[in-house]
């Protein structure tokens, strides 16, 4: 379990247990939400349409065996169901925002009945930028109920009328595998269901799908040159794991989420004039494009590594790359490399 969002969901847990914190613990389990919910946005942000519907642990046990698509419909349309037709006794946000047919879901269930290959062709009928906006729907209206939940609330238990009412709706599958949701809900006081749909749910699905998101990474990366167009090496960064490189349709590299269509500058620029890389320009030393902008702290030292391999080939840069990590502790290159390209050339050279 990521130790950042494990440490916010005992520090909330602890606070809302009593009367006192309760106030402070409901804010930190928004916090908790809030973090959890920005892995789920940078995956929709970054990622190809084709990555929400690949299995990549097909067969696996565990939640990392389904979809990106699968994993969000499941854990909102738990959140859904529970915060409304349980706590809050109202509709849906699936049928009240008109999500049951924008999302294009062929089904209105958890999904929990579905198996194999039936994960796969449901999740490549979902729009899924209509069902991130679902799920940040669900997310909003169940922050609100949170927020107006009271620590004598927390007590509140379901029983018989509850569970029929929801085995009305058709929202869970009569199916064995899904049929149980509900005598477990109803098993909950309030307490219980933000312990669990609301909070560790989440954390135990999208653990799976960052997962999911680094194997599809890294069977993009297979075969693909490693060195990025700016001169940067794939199998040096700190993003290695989440990153799939700009060579590929999973680029997350920082300069290609905050382009248009996704496309590093440098990218664009190297494949519009039909060049292998930066360092294969004879305007290097002066660009200021993409990484090369004054204004990002790691410009000089990606312009540097470029320059190595202008000089010394790819073959001889990864080598030096590796010299460095044998010499230096370090995430970032520029924290070798410094804010001059020239003293950057000059400490690879020398590695």
């Amino acid at each position: 379990m990521d130790k950042n969002w494990s440490e916010m969901n005992r520090e909330m847990q602890a606070l809302l247990a009593k009367k006192a914190t309760f106030s402070d613990g409901i804010g930190r389990l928004l916090e908790l939400r809030k973090s959890i919910f920005e892995q789920i946005t940078q995956i929709v942000d970054t990622f190809p349409e084709k990555a929400f519907d690949q299995m990549p642990f097909a067969g696996a046990d565990g939640y990392h065996s389904k979809s990106l698509a699968y994993s969000i419909w499941h854990i909102f349309r738990i959140e859904d169901i529970v915060a409304h037709e349980m706590i809050a006794g109202d509709r849906q946000v699936l049928f009240d925002g008109g999500y049951a047919e924008t999302v294009r879901s062929p089904i209105i269930t958890t999904g929990n009945e579905l198996k194999g290959d039936e994960i796969a062709v449901f999740s490549g009928q979902l729009d899924v930028k209509e069902l991130y906006r679902y799920a940040r729907d669900v997310t909003g209206s169940t922050n609100r109920i949170l927020t107006g939940l009271e620590y004598a609330d927390l007590k509140r238990k379901f029983g018989e009328e509850t569970e029929t009412k929801l085995r009305k709706t058709g929202c869970v599958s009569e199916d064995e595998s899904a049929s149980w949701l509900i005598g477990y809900w109803c098993s909950k006081d309030v307490l219980g269901l933000i312990r669990m749909p609301f909070s560790r749910h989440w954390i135990m699905h999208v653990e799976a799908m960052r997962r999911i998101k680094n194997r599809l990474c890294r069977m993009a990366r297979k075969g693909v040159d490693t060195i990025a167009y700016c001169g940067f090496s794939c199998g040096h960064c700190f993003l290695g794991e989440w990153c799939g490189s700009c060579r590929t349709a999973y680029n997350t590299c920082s300069y290609a989420m905050v382009s248009p269509d996704r496309k590093c500058p440098n990218a664009a620029c190297c494949q519009a004039k039909g060049i292998d890389g930066c360092y294969a320009c004879e305007s290097l030393e002066a660009c200021e494009k993409g990484f090369y902008i004054p204004s990002n702290d790691g410009a000089n030292a990606a312009k540097a590594q470029a320059m190595y391999i202008r000089k010394y080939g790819k073959k001889e840069f990864l080598k030096a790359l590796d010299r460095l990590r044998e010499k230096y502790d370090f995430k970032k290159t520029q924290e070798i490399l410094g804010q001059d390209h020239r003293e950057g050339l000059r400490i690879l050279e020398e590695s």
